[in-house]
């Protein structure tokens, strides 16, 4: 699990370097989104991914690597805006936003390893479309809880879900490397 981890740090760093680079740009104006709204933009994310996997015809000159970085971010965005609600202004610098950022991917990546050492890398030997679909899959879980308003009866949290979603990104993003 030595390579994984590095890879995972590798895949987060290309990612975090987009994350700060946007919030340079923008701001934290992602901070104004529910969490419907950020669901929604993974969706379209995923779908897009799923897309370009069926297609052999593409209009727009964009792979899936960065689809798969776009839910990594928002993903985590998702998670910062869980634990600290939604404002109506943007309200954190870059330098609060990274550590938000960094905190919520050592936690995602805590639960990446524990879960590799309980399944025992299992994903390695999966096609990057499987991947595609559990992170459907999960998003469809997430508006589902969405809709019921947080409520579950078995089922883990929205966060866990978000999680998720990120270390299958990061393992796409790992079987077909970023270049």
């Amino acid at each position: 699990m030595k390579n994984t981890s590095q890879d995972f740090d590798n895949v987060i760093a290309v990612c975090r370097t987009l994350f700060i680079n946007k919030m340079t740009d923008y701001g934290s104006a992602w901070r104004i989104l529910r969490l419907p709204s950020l669901t929604d933009q993974i969706f379209i994310k995923a779908q897009r991914i799923r897309s370009l996997q069926e297609n052999d015809v593409r209009k727009v000159d964009e792979d899936e690597k960065g689809e798969f970085i776009g839910i990594i971010n928002y993903s985590i965005m998702a998670l910062i805006q869980l634990e600290l609600g939604v404002v109506d202004q943007p309200d954190l610098d870059v330098e609060k936003a990274t550590e938000l950022y960094d905190a919520k991917v050592k936690l995602t990546k805590e639960l990446m390893e524990a879960k590799n050492h309980d399944y025992g890398e299992a994903w390695r030997d999966m096609r990057v479309s499987s991947l595609t679909d559990l992170i459907l899959q999960k998003l469809l879980r997430v508006k589902q809880i969405e809709d019921n308003k947080g409520k579950t009866i078995v089922s883990e949290g929205i966060d866990a879900n978000y999680q998720d979603m990120i270390n299958y990104s990061v393992f796409a993003l790992i079987l077909d490397p970023i270049k």
